[in-house]
């Protein structure tokens, strides 16, 4: 840390963090911002800016994405230690204290007990309604202000004991760092819950976990929350394996119609390998996930094993305005918009070839939009050979 931050001391007992994990979930966050995956926010000046959420004493992440890369920050704490060191340490780097600021997040409002319900009901039943919880990202974040990111290095125990327990918990670190009510799954929760009334504020909301199975469970709250696009990754370093959750509710508009993708009809491509759990049904339902998320209507037949797939009047012309193809050639969009066939449909039928292959093939129920439909079959085929097959190996 001193090396590669200045950091060259924090208070007895907070927790003093690996850097190359750290440096690795930097690195994928520049990953997603590069990809053109979804569309900048509008408001962004061409300058990338993160929040960090519970930056700790040692502002890890502000000080790596601002040397690294030259990214400002917002990092934001709750205990007065963490506070206080964080912004000792941003002044003991005066080239980088420009682009960092320390904000307390126990200035903002507590959530009064209605809202707390409202906000709980959107992902799960209200365990306890009496038992306020702070924001996270409500409130801390101003009115007017935009973000590329947000990261989270959570509290990953329930316990102090349960900390304890873990043999790989070499880096100490506060009850404020390590704890919380209902551990990890519960603060990242809290982030989706936030991210809901902030969905136009950031273009990537993104977090670390720390538990596989919590890394499902999550996932699918930031599909039931209407997130747009959900990305995942692994960092391992040493003997510590964590894992990156990332999801947007920015229509991914450039990446789904994209007109260089060769136009067909009819596209196939198998799935190898799987082991059970990843049978025909599991990835009929993982197809129509997808292009839910993706904000297009489905029809699941799991007589036939397919998926029937719509897209609206507004998304075909969304297509149409990016160059698609389509039946006929007009030479302007106008008259593409007027000739256009509405509801362009296809369908995803899953076939299971012999224990742990299956074929998934996609058919254009009409000539138009081949492209789009092209586009969307490969990353449909992307999505599910991350999800399935490279989790059976």
């Amino acid at each position: 840390m001193v090396s590669t931050a200045s950091v060259r001391w924090i208070p007895d007992g907070q927790l003093c963090p690996t850097v190359p994990n750290r440096s690795n979930y930097i690195h994928w966050i520049e990953d997603l911002l590069s990809s053109n995956l979804i569309p900048p926010i509008s408001s962004s000046s061409g300058k990338v800016r993160g929040f960090d959420i519970g930056t700790g004493a040692n502002c890890i992440y502000p000080l790596l994405g601002a040397s690294l890369l030259g990214w400002s920050f917002v990092g934001s704490d709750v205990t007065d230690v963490a506070l206080e060191w964080a912004k000792k340490n941003v002044e003991s780097n005066p080239h980088l204290a420009e682009l960092i600021e320390i904000r307390n997040a126990n200035a903002a409002p507590f959530p009064s007990e209605s809202e707390a319900i409202v906000r709980e009901n959107i992902l799960e039943p209200v365990e306890d309604a009496a038992m306020q919880k702070p924001h996270v990202l409500v409130d801390v974040v101003k009115e007017s202000e935009s973000f590329d990111f947000c990261m989270c290095n959570p509290p990953f125990f329930e316990s102090i004991e349960e900390a304890g327990l873990n043999p790989k918990t070499s880096c100490g670190g506060t009850a404020e760092e390590m704890v919380c009510h209902g551990g990890e799954l519960a603060f990242v929760t809290r982030i989706i819950e936030d991210s809901v009334s902030l969905k136009n504020s950031f273009r990537w909301f993104t977090s670390m976990v720390g538990r596989k199975a919590n890394l499902k469970l999550l996932m699918t709250k930031a599909r039931e929350a209407g997130a747009s696009v959900v990305k995942t990754t692994e960092f391992v370093q040493g003997q510590t394996a964590r894992w990156g959750l990332a999801w947007s509710f920015i229509a991914p508009i450039n990446k789904v119609f994209r007109s260089s993708t060769p136009a067909k009809n009819h596209h196939s491509f198998m799935l190898e390998g799987l082991r059970r759990g990843h049978g025909a049904f599991q990835v009929l339902k993982s197809t129509e996930a997808f292009f839910l998320a993706s904000k297009l209507s489905c029809k699941l037949d799991t007589s036939s094993f397919s998926v029937s797939v719509t897209l609206s009047d507004e998304q075909t012309e969304a297509a149409i305005l990016h160059g698609d193809d389509y039946a006929g050639s007009l030479e302007d969009s106008s008259a593409k918009l007027g000739s256009v066939v509405k509801g362009i449909s296809f369908r995803i039928t899953v076939f299971e070839q012999i224990p742990g292959t299956l074929l998934i093939k996609g058919s254009l129920l009409n000539k138009a939009l081949s492209g789009t439909f092209s586009s969307l079959f490969f990353q449909l085929e992307d999505t599910l050979r991350m999800e399935c097959v490279s989790k059976a190996r």
